[in-house]
């Protein structure tokens, strides 16, 4: 299986914001974000793995900024690092205005997707070679990520950690 990098996973998707997507102060509603931030993070995914995919989980978004009604949004998402069967993308939002040509970084989410077969049992994925400098500092934070997540959850012993020792062990 061959490696790849993260550019062959972006996807790109813009909307604009309409009535029903906003709230009383009529910006766009946080869940209807959240389901188009699912939506490009699950192309991301699946042009990465060239197979089905399945959210794992949403490890993190963040609110910086409204997305009034009638403004254009546009969502960038690629795969930040692929493990044996899952992975993870980032997903960048951008407030675009095209009129006055000012772009404005909203939001950004973290989702972990797992590649399955056609009976929902994971599968085998590429490994992700990050390029630039942006790549390969997301790479090497969703390992953190992923070994945080293992050690919360009881699978991981801290000590078997391989970056999160590297942050607390003393120099």
């Amino acid at each position: 299986m061959e490696s790849k990098t993260a550019s062959e996973s972006l996807t790109i998707m813009t909307n604009i914001v309409l009535p029903n997507e906003t709230n009383s102060l009529r910006n766009l509603f946080g869940g209807e974000l959240l389901a188009k931030m699912d939506r490009c993070a699950a192309i991301s995914a699946s042009r990465h793995s060239e197979t089905r995919v399945v959210t794992a989980s949403v490890n993190h978004v963040s609110f910086k900024h409204p997305i009034p009604e009638g403004g254009v949004v546009v969502l960038e998402s690629k795969v930040s690092r692929a493990f044996s069967t899952s992975m993870e993308i980032y997903v960048d939002v951008w407030l675009d205005d095209p009129i006055l040509k000012k772009k404005v970084h909203t939001n950004e989410g973290i989702y972990t997707f797992v590649a399955v077969d056609e009976n929902n049992v994971p599968v085998k994925i590429p490994e992700m070679v990050p390029v630039t400098v942006l790549e390969k500092d997301r790479h090497l934070a969703a390992l953190r990520r992923k070994e945080l997540s293992l050690i919360l959850s009881g699978r991981m012993k801290a000590e078997d950690s391989v970056e999160l020792k590297k942050l607390f062990s003393e120099k």
